[in-house]
């Protein structure tokens, strides 16, 4: 569904991604972990489209992507959804209309059409008879929830999440992480994850990618990532280790 082939990024001189390569398989989960600068977070937004690389190419469903015009690119977007790390709603909307907004700027429907979308996509993500309320009105968890639900309304084939976990308390980010998993196998859907939380990548990927220092360092099923003794991935299990040696959120 997505390949990255020898992709490079640069910011004043300094390397943000160095040589990437990458197959992300159709109707996966892929977990991209990192710490902060690590580049993980350069990378969504090359899958994206919001900035472009300086080396490599970006193949989105066989389809490459680099060199499209906006106008071209904004069609191969039009199979993406995006989760947005502080949820991104507007708040002057109600959460019916933020989730109908890519419906109305993108697809010539009817209103009852519309409308169906809406109560459709929102119990999907366990939120009833909201559709009248403000976003300031929900919790964070609930705005976690809304923003999903305006990503799937669309029926992408991929959906991006940006740290879904952030802000979060844990019992909060236990449900989102369901939630994902939940949309991967309801949809069908290809999903990457850019995250910082281990334990929730473990919970909700088939395969984990970490990204160090502009380079990726890893790439593998989340039973064999735990077995790698590279030190950079150890050092972001360490703090994760229960006392029995498992790593939170492992069966």
């Amino acid at each position: 569904m997505i390949r990255l082939a020898n992709i490079s990024k640069v910011y004043d001189g300094k390397y943000a991604l160095r040589d990437i390569s990458l197959n992300i398989k159709k109707g996966e989960t892929l977990a991209v972990i990192g710490g902060s600068g690590s580049g993980k977070s350069t990378l969504l937004q090359l899958l994206i489209g919001l900035i472009r690389p300086d080396n490599g190419e970006i193949y989105i469903n066989g389809q490459e992507t680099t060199k499209l015009s906006e106008k071209e690119l904004d069609k191969v977007r039009l199979n993406m959804g995006m989760v947005f790390q502080y949820s991104a709603l507007f708040d002057s909307m109600t959460v019916g209309e933020n989730v109908a907004f890519g419906l109305r700027e993108h697809r010539h429907l009817p209103e009852d059409e519309i409308q169906r979308i809406i109560k459709e996509k929102l119990d999907l993500v366990g939120l009833h008879d909201v559709e009248n309320k403000l976003p300031g009105e929900l919790s964070g968890g609930m705005k976690k929830r809304v923003g999903l639900a305006r990503a799937i309304a669309i029926e992408p084939e991929i959906i991006f999440y940006d740290e879904p976990s952030s802000g979060l308390d844990p019992i909060t980010t236990a449900k989102i992480d369901e939630l994902i998993v939940d949309m991967q196998h309801k949809l069908g859907v290809t999903s990457v994850v850019v995250t910082h939380d281990m334990a929730s990548a473990c919970r909700i990927a088939d395969r984990i990618a970490m990204v160090y220092e502009g380079e990726l360092i890893a790439v593998d099923t989340v039973k064999n990532f735990q077995k790698l003794q590279d030190e950079r991935v150890q050092a972001f299990f360490k703090t994760l280790r229960t006392p029995n040696g498992k790593v939170e959120g492992e069966d």
